[in-house]
């Protein structure tokens, strides 16, 4: 069996060089910023997003890593995974799970750096004591939320690549690179796994890692969506009250201005037998705040009439034994000298009748 170790190259090679070595054609090596795996010549090209790999039965080539900080994983993480005795499956097998699992791993720290500066801002802005939303923790809540969008998409794009693979059992056949060309080294192992099955478990695995963090990011959004609306309550609450404020300062300024008439005409350059009364300032002075507060009151009696909220709607009551019907039905509670008790009808011109012949029988019970 061939020995895995990790080996840096310094060198370069022409894309044509490296198409005739592994008889690939050209049009293999185009790598988009698209993910998904692709079987071709017995070998598989990996696109995840910044990471571009061709997998054969014997070894496995990342393209383009440096400066995308993947010579850390390559070191540390990708040799013990590659040269693990433990693992009895083939080569592309264990290339394959270290770098879904690198993908899935990546998401999930993207994951985890957003979720609690998201839940930190949102608990600091749904609070209902703060009068007004802070603009610097708005722009730091709509930065995380741009970041939840593209890492929601980006689960959903590789979610999609790993379900078009697994719904199609061809594909996965492709996959297993050992089965074409030695397919003795799968069934002699210990495991005795067919191993098209075993590559599919082995996508179905990750797929539902994928599927958990895509939950996980929904959740979030849902949050954030419904966190906007408390939001946008907990302003239109404190606008109304403050509107109010203001409509009842205007109400006691008009009162005020009302019988401030009375002042104004004493004001006026002419005499009267009324000002020579040394109680005559005192009653006008208490006429003219005892008149203005009545009104004031007057207005807030009015404003409180006219602003009380409408009559909610009537809930209607039904047995919880009553079977679904295909038709839609009313249902009215009469009084019965045996008790109360639902009746379902199909007609409402019937359930005036109905409401009449009970009241009548209720009349000559009594």
């Amino acid at each position: 069996p061939p020995a895995f170790v990790v080996v840096r190259n310094t060198q370069s090679k022409k894309k044509t060089e490296l198409c005739q070595e592994l008889s690939l054609q050209a049009r293999d090596l185009r790598f988009q910023h698209s993910t998904s795996l692709t079987a071709r010549n017995n070998c598989i090209i990996i696109r995840m997003a910044s990471l571009k790999a061709i997998l054969t039965p014997q070894s496995l080539m990342v393209l383009d890593f440096r400066g995308l900080g993947l010579e850390r994983w390559l070191v540390l993480e990708l040799a013990p995974q590659l040269a693990s005795q433990t693992n009895s499956l083939p080569f592309e097998f264990r290339a394959l799970e270290a770098i879904l699992q690198h993908k899935v791993n990546t998401l999930q720290v993207q994951l985890n750096d957003v979720e609690p500066v998201i839940l930190d801002t949102l608990e600091s802005l749904v609070d209902p004591k703060i009068l007004s939303a802070d603009r610097s923790k708005l722009h730091v809540l709509l930065q995380n939320s741009k970041s939840l969008s593209e890492l929601e998409t980006d689960i959903k794009v590789f979610k999609d690549s790993l379900l078009k693979i697994l719904d199609e059992d061809e594909i996965i056949e492709e996959l297993c690179l050992t089965k074409w060309t030695d397919p003795r080294v799968f069934e002699e192992s210990s495991l005795g796994i067919d191993q098209a099955e075993e590559m599919e478990l082995l996508l179905e695995n990750y797929y539902m890692q994928a599927e958990e963090m895509g939950n996980k990011a929904r959740e979030l959004k849902e949050l954030i969506d419904d966190s906007e609306n408390v939001i946008f309550i907990n302003l239109d609450s404190h606008r109304n009250v403050m509107m109010r404020l203001n409509l009842q300062l205007t109400m006691g300024t008009f009162s005020l201005s009302l019988f401030g008439l009375i002042g104004v005409a004493f004001g006026m350059n002419l005499t009267t037998a009324f000002e020579d009364d040394p109680r005559a300032f005192w009653l006008v002075t208490g006429f003219m705040f005892l008149g203005s507060g009545l009104i004031w009151r007057r207005l807030l009696s009015f404003l409180g009439r006219h602003l009380q909220p409408s009559v909610p709607p009537l809930v209607i009551q039904t047995h919880t034994h009553i079977h679904s019907l295909p038709c839609s039905f009313w249902f009215e509670k009469f009084q019965r000298a045996d008790g109360s008790f639902p009746v379902c009808v199909t007609d409402p011109s019937s359930l005036e009748e109905k409401y009449e012949r009970n009241q009548m029988k209720t009349t000559s019970a009594l």
